[in-house]
């Protein structure tokens, strides 16, 4: 949980579920290969008081997702951040 890891893509599937809000993105590796990334942010309860919804991203966004990376290597995320397209910080409403 120390380490934060960054990545941008382009948003794949967005679900605005409980328990948690799901993230997927396409990311280009150094090698120009696609690869799969999911990030995981908090309820979409608490989402919603920050303006969020069902709509809030599309497929075909780009966005960076900014978190903890699972200890097994996998490319998924418990995300602190999410960067629109023009590098701005989405509001999270953590702290609520």
């Amino acid at each position: 949980m120390e380490k934060s890891v960054s990545v941008k893509g382009t948003v794949t599937n967005f679900q605005f579920v409980n328990p948690h809000v799901l993230i997927f993105i396409d990311v280009k590796n150094d090698k120009g290969q696609v690869e799969k990334w999911q990030g995981e942010l908090t309820s979409p309860n608490r989402l919603s008081r920050a303006g969020w919804n069902h709509a809030t991203l599309k497929p075909g966004d780009t966005i960076t997702i900014v978190g903890s990376q699972a200890r097994s290597g996998a490319h998924s995320l418990w995300l602190n951040k999410v960067l629109d397209a023009d590098g701005q910080p989405m509001n999270l409403a953590m702290g609520d």
